[in-house]
């Protein structure tokens, strides 16, 4: 312990660096402290700084200093005995003294699954999952979220969190569904400042700053039958529009470290897959942090049970630079050790890997204080903290149905709740709650859905049941809050029925059969096939896992706050569907960006609007392009990706301004306005080769007529000189085989009348414009 002591003096002091040496002079630049250190490593120190292992699995707290291990995690559910924001802190010094007690005083770094707030830690604030967040279309609020969720994080003496998941669940049969943002990727590219709120405008720059992970690299939403770790079995052209944006997004935001996922991309497992993560993550998109892989998943390269020298070697030279082992490191150090000496892993690839950790160390000023920053251990559950989560839930609330203008609801009156989830705040909490696929009960602090129901109705009586038993006609309305109960990966998927279990069944006829008005509260990772239910109720509010401030949800039930949120996903009519996706001419019966407020009708096509409903399903449905016109003003379009909450999206409607559709040439440009807010909007952009031949090296040019310029783009390269702009195809994309075409997206600002450019011209031919 005295060595450990002389040793934190030594590095923590900037007053005494002089005396030390480079890499110990905060004064000298990133690079050079990295250069300098990395040239007094041992292969032992290095390997070590490419471990990562499981807190749960040290054979000894002294292997972190005898086996120099760059980095612990805590996997869900692995909590310090003392699971509070300071007994996560005082763990936290205790294994970094031991780290410092090494020559070279390399501290380490300690990973952890804060995927929506803290959530490990009892006590800290947990806010609404991805897929609530994506239904609230507010970027600011997003960026605020990981704000708070750094001061927590810090606050409980950690620097890095495995988040955001940048995953686009393409089928909701998916147990991870709910940590997608939605399934398209333009909200997952405009929640992009989630990176800033979490390490800051730049990384170690200013308090509270932690490593932030782009998750999980890549396609893992878009497997087949949605299983989870399963083959996303798609050509690389839909993997790079779908899938990919959000991480580009995240790049050029500065995230500093990407975890690789454990799914297959047409038969080969991403762990292993050098031309993915190598010379598309690191070369072409730039990214300069560091690459980790997920919990053992270098163990599934070959399909075996547990990793061997050959797996390591190819998922490290694949590009994966610090290994999750959880459970292994002392084999794994040896496996990669004799691989290099083997001549199976080249020094330059260790050196290469090694510097990028260490930078990220350097960056986030581990050097300089290595032990835990306590100011913020205050912080952790702060009301600050619960308010912006309370906020964050109100805005997710979608508003499905509202016959008769039920909600909101009076706060006077008799009112009967009922539903497991209901007061149930691990339910509302969902997976990756205190565990790993959290639990039912009474499981963190915070506030019930029925908690809120009450204290936004002080003026009317409220009772409750679980089961709905006890209701009579007396009573104003019934609230029934139902769904899903936890689980997170693996458990999660859902290979059969997606519909509600006979308990939630069994309470919502009870509530029925009294003659009141019955609203429906749906608790739930993903949509539920309910088409057969949702004509017998009186109003629905898909409220997702809003974590745990359940006062939001009845701020909105209470009209303390007009619902915003619009669907992130495609609503199943049925269960066989899946998967289904905006845009794939399935029908479902609610689309992907519907929402209703209460100062809208709501429309002819939704389900019956009787007071008592019949048991009849809708007999017709919400298009799949839009909510009705009758529904929703059409005067402001915003986008999928960056909406304010006051506006209502449209997906495939173009504003009247657009050109009209020209006479078929060599070639067709379909150009939408995906949607539009005041100063900005999103583009949609598709090409088709009409020809017989392939169109190689495609070069689109327009001419703006209003002042709208490009502020980002993705699936192909761009340059804008005044009003002219110019796009390129990337390598992957830049032939357009005959009669195929080629789909890119942009954000942009605009003045004006946004009007869609009359033509274009495809390397210097005009094309049609349908």
């Amino acid at each position: 312990m005295a060595a450990a002591a002389a040793v934190t003096v030594i590095v923590a002091r900037p007053a005494d660096a002089a005396a030390g040496l480079p890499y110990q002079d905060p004064a000298q630049p990133v690079a050079t402290r990295v250069a300098d250190l990395l040239a007094r490593m041992s292969l032992d120190d290095k390997i070590g700084q490419m471990t990562q292992a499981s807190r749960n699995a040290l054979q000894s707290q002294q292997d972190i200093a005898t086996y120099k291990l760059g980095s612990l995690l805590s996997g869900g559910g692995e909590a310090p005995g003392n699971n509070s924001a300071s007994g996560w802190a005082d763990m936290y010094d205790s294994y970094q003294r031991t780290a410092l007690t090494t020559s070279l005083a390399i501290p380490i770094i300690y990973g952890l699954d804060a995927v929506h707030g803290n959530n490990n830690v009892y006590g800290a604030t947990v806010f609404p999952h991805n897929i609530g967040l994506g239904a609230a279309r507010d970027p600011d609020l997003v960026q605020r979220v990981g704000r708070a969720t750094a001061e927590e994080v810090a606050g409980a003496g950690l620097d890095w969190t495995f988040a955001p998941c940048l995953c686009v669940a393409r089928n909701d049969r998916w147990g991870r569904t709910y940590e997608s943002y939605g399934e398209k990727p333009e909200i997952g590219v405009s929640y992009a400042p989630v990176i800033t709120g979490l390490q800051g405008t730049t990384l170690g720059g200013g308090s509270a700053s932690i490593l932030a992970t782009a998750k999980h690299y890549i396609g893992d939403g878009g497997t087949t039958n949605g299983t989870d770790q399963g083959n996303t079995q798609i050509s690389e052209s839909e993997l790079r529009s779908v899938h990919l944006p959000p991480f580009k997004a995240a790049i050029e935001r500065g995230v500093g470290s990407v975890m690789i996922s454990y799914s297959s991309f047409n038969g080969v497992k991403l762990h292993g897959h050098k031309y993915l993560i190598t010379d598309v993550l690191k070369t072409e998109l730039g990214f300069t942090g560091f690459v980790v892989s997920d919990w053992a998943g270098v163990d599934q390269i070959d399909g075996g049970q547990g990793f061997t020298q050959s797996e390591v070697a190819a998922a490290v030279n694949a590009g994966i630079d610090m290994v999750m082992v959880p459970t292994d490191y002392r084999t794994f150090i040896s496996h990669l050790r004799n691989a290099v000496n083997a001549g199976q892993v080249p020094q330059s690839r260790i050196d290469d890997a090694v510097k990028r950790i260490l930078t990220k160390k350097f960056e986030l000023g581990l050097f300089e204080q290595p032990l835990s920053d306590r100011t913020y251990t205050s912080s952790v559950g702060s009301q600050a903290h619960r308010d912006i989560a309370r906020e964050a839930v109100r805005k997710s609330q979608v508003l499905l149905k509202n016959a008769n203008n039920v909600l909101p609801l009076a706060k006077t009156g008799k009112y009967f709740v009922a539903g497991k989830s209901a007061d149930n705040i691990g339910n509302q909490a969902g997976g990756w709650t205190i565990s790993w696929q959290g639990a039912s009960g009474n499981i963190i602090p915070g506030t019930t859905i029925l908690q809120g129901i009450r204290q936004a109705a002080s003026g009317a009586t409220v009772n409750y049941s679980a089961d709905g038993s006890g209701i009579d006609s007396s009573y104003t309305a019934a609230i029934a809050v139902v769904g899903e109960t936890p689980y997170a990966e693996g458990r999660g998927d859902r290979t059969g029925s997606m519909s509600l279990d006979s308990t939630d069944l069994g309470t919502i006829s009870r509530l029925r059969a009294a003659g009141v008005p019955v609203i429906v509260v749906l608790v739930s990772g993903r949509p539920l096939d309910i088409a057969s239910e949702v004509g017998n109720w009186n109003a629905l509010l898909a409220s997702w896992l809003p974590g745990s401030e359940g006062a939001g949800v009845a701020d909105v039930l209470f009209g303390s706050y007009n619902p915003t949120g619009k669907l992130p996903v495609t609503w199943m009519s049925s269960v066989s569907q899946q998967p289904i996706n905006d845009g794939d001419g399935k029908t479902g019966l609610y689309p992907y960006g519907y929402g209703l407020s209460y100062t809208t009708v709501p429309p002819t096509s939704t389900p019956p609007t009787s007071a008592v409903p019949t048991s009849a399903a809708p007999t017709s449905r919400p298009p799949t392009s839009r909510p009705p016109t009758s529904a929703v003003p059409t005067t402001t379009r915003p986008p999928t990706s960056a909406v304010p909450t006051s506006a209502v999206p449209t997906t495939t409607r173009p504003p009247t301004s657009a050109a009209p559709t020209t006479g078929s040439a060599s070639c067709t440009v379909t150009y939408k306005v995906a949607g539009q807010w005041q100063g900005g909007f999103q583009g949609d952009v598709t090409i088709r080769n009409n020809g017989s031949a392939a169109l190689s090296n495609w070069t689109l040019a327009w001419t703006y007529a209003n002042g709208q310029t490009i502020t980002q783009l993705w699936n192909a390269s761009h340059t804008q000189s005044g009003s002219s702009v110019t796009v390129k195809g990337l390598s992957w994309n830049s032939t357009i085989a005959p009669s195929g075409t080629v789909n890119f997206g942009f954000l942009g600002s605009w003045t004006g009348t946004n009007a869609v450019p009359g033509s274009f011209t495809l390397n210097g031919s005009p094309c049609g414009v349908a």
